[in-house]
C-alpha cells in the first residue's frame, strides 16, 4: 500500500458547541459547523473536530509546533482558557499546554534548539 499522505483530525468531546467553537476562534482558528452537535476547529494545517459527547472524558493532542514560545504568547495573550507557559523537559521537548473549557488538553512542543 503507498502512502502518500497521513492526516489525523483528533475529535475533542465538548459540552456545549457554540462555546467551544467561540473559545477556538478567539485563539484565532477557522471555525465552522456541521449541525448543531458536530463543528471543526482548524489552525495552521490542524482540523480539530468538535462533538457534543455524553462525558465520558477528555481528550489530550501533541502539536508539533516551530516556535513554541510564540504559540505560548499568542495562547496566553488571548485570555481564554488555561495555558501553561513552556519549559524545557527532559526528553528534549520545550512544552506547553492550553485547556479549553471542556478540560481537553493542548500540548504543543518544539524540539530544544541542542536537540534539533
Amino acid at each position: 500500500m503507498d502512502v502518500v499522505e497521513v492526516r489525523a483530525s483528533p475529535v475533542l468531546p465538548v459540552a456545549d458547541l457554540e462555546r467551544s467553537l467561540a473559545h477556538y476562534a478567539a485563539l484565532g482558528f477557522l471555525t465552522s459547523r456541521h449541525d448543531d452537535t458536530y463543528g471543526f476547529a482548524a489552525w495552521s494545517g490542524l482540523e480539530l473536530h468538535l462533538t457534543v459527547a455524553p462525558r465520558a472524558g477528555t481528550a489530550e493532542v501533541f502539536l508539533h509546533v516551530p516556535d513554541t514560545d510564540a504559540v505560548a504568547a499568542h495562547l496566553q495573550s488571548v485570555g481564554v482558557g488555561s495555558t501553561t507557559m513552556p519549559v524545557d523537559m527532559d526528553y528534549g521537548i520545550r512544552e506547553g499546554s492550553h485547556v479549553d473549557p471542556d478540560g481537553n488538553l493542548l500540548r504543543f512542543g518544539s524540539p530544544l534548539t541542542s536537540q534539533a
